[in-house]
C-alpha cells in the first residue's frame, strides 16, 4: 500500500515543444443536443506553468499566427479551437485547416473532433505528431 503523503510531486516535463495536427476541421453543423466540434487537448506533467504558441493554417489564405494559451503546472487543458482568435479573425466552420503548437516547456498534445452533423455521431481523438 502506497502511503500518498510521502510521494513526492514529480517536476519532470514529459512530452515535446513542438507539435503538428496536419487534419483540422470544425465540422459546420450539429444535430441533436451535442454541438460538433474540435478540441486541442494539453497535458502538462511539469513543474513550470506551459505557454503555448498557435498557428493555424489554410489551404488558400494566410495563416492564424501568435494565438496564445496557457496550461498551468501539473494540469490539463482543453482548448475548443472554435474559440481560437488572432485579431479578431476565428477558424471558420467548414474550411480544413493545420495546427502547430509551440510550447516553452515539454507537453503532451491530443486532438479530439465530435461531429454531430448527423443522428449517428463520431467522436474522433488522436496524438498529435511530436517533431523533435
Amino acid at each position: 500500500m502506497t502511503n500518498h503523503a510521502n510521494v513526492q510531486k514529480n517536476p519532470n516535463s514529459h512530452g515535446h515543444t513542438y507539435w503538428v495536427i496536419p487534419d483540422g476541421y470544425i465540422p459546420p453543423d450539429s444535430s441533436g443536443a451535442l454541438e460538433s466540434h474540435e478540441s486541442i487537448c494539453v497535458l502538462n506533467t511539469g513543474g513550470t506553468d506551459a505557454a503555448l504558441d498557435i498557428t493555424i493554417y489554410f489551404e488558400d489564405r494566410e495563416p492564424l499566427e501568435q494565438i496564445r494559451a496557457e496550461v498551468p503546472a501539473r494540469r490539463t487543458k482543453h482548448i475548443r479551437t472554435a474559440s481560437l482568435r488572432s485579431e479578431g479573425e476565428v477558424i471558420p466552420p467548414g474550411v480544413p485547416y493545420a495546427i502547430t503548437i509551440s510550447s516553452n516547456v515539454p507537453v503532451i498534445v491530443q486532438y479530439s473532433r465530435l461531429d454531430t452533423t448527423q443522428p449517428e455521431l463520431a467522436l474522433m481523438s488522436v496524438m498529435a505528431y511530436p517533431v523533435a
